[in-house]
């Protein structure tokens, strides 16, 4: 029985549509159609067409590890994958041209933009000599003020935020994998780690990490494995705590 034979009986025994099928999974329904029948061009490559069919096994109550092993014994084994096959099919999407904004408006911005920046700098200039001039009048009529003994106060050491440790290990399949500084967005690390290969980050603030293969890999933070319930990209993050660490999952 073929892999998409399969995946319709097991749709049929669950007593479920392709419509629900579709709701559940977030497929489209012509897609579902087109794999029952052994299809899985209008996947966009080996990569999706292997997260369609966990997906659609997981909630007709299959078991994918067969199916995917059957797939990989016909299209070829996973492959190395760049960032960019990631989030872009195979085939090429159409996307409409979006007009540009009228070149009157441009203009009637950048002018504000002048106008607002002059505005500023008028300000500034008025309040820095304003206070030159209470300095100066300050210095020359003010008494001079008595010594006085002040105790000094010893500091309180405030407590230093535990570093964040995360490892990412592709012990099964390639797995595409973004990290972020949360505070600015900028990027830490960004590619594919490949099958049978980890990486470990140790970060000081909190950061976003964005994995394309979550289903593939295994996600340890501080030591303590996390739990992802989904087999679609997904966004986590992570903060440096006193001995701890805490995560925000998102789709």
């Amino acid at each position: 029985m073929s892999i998409g034979e399969s995946l319709a009986d097991a749709r049929r025994r669950a007593g479920l549509s392709v419509s629900q099928v579709s709701q559940q999974t977030r497929i489209r329904e012509s897609i579902i159609r087109d794999i029952e029948q052994g299809d899985f061009s209008a996947c966009g490559g080996d990569f999706y067409a292997r997260g369609h069919i966990r997906s659609i096994a997981a909630a007709v109550g299959a078991d994918p590890a067969p199916l995917i092993s059957e797939y990989d014994a016909e299209h070829g084994p996973p492959q190395a994958m760049r960032a960019a096959d990631v989030f872009e099919p195979s085939r090429p999407i159409k996307i409409r041209e979006r007009r540009s904004p009228r070149l009157g408006l441009i203009v009637a911005l950048v002018l504000l933009a002048i106008i607002g920046y002059s505005a500023y700098r008028l300000v500034s200039r008025h309040d820095d000599k304003s206070s030159h001039n209470l300095a100066a009048i300050s210095t020359t009529h003010s008494p001079t003020p008595k010594p006085t003994h002040t105790p000094t106060a010893t500091p309180t050491p405030s407590a230093t935020p535990t570093d964040v440790v995360i490892n990412v290990d592709a012990a099964r399949e390639d797995c595409w994998v973004q990290l972020t500084r949360a505070s600015d967005g900028s990027q830490i690390y960004e590619g594919v780690i490949a099958a049978g290969t980890s990486m470990t980050w140790t970060e000081k603030e909190k950061v976003d990490i964005r994995l394309g293969n979550p289903g593939g890999i295994t996600l340890t933070v501080d030591g303590k494995r996390q739990s992802i319930k989904t087999v679609f990209p997904v966004t986590l993050s992570f903060s440096p705590q006193t001995g701890s660490a805490s995560a925000a999952q998102s789709g």
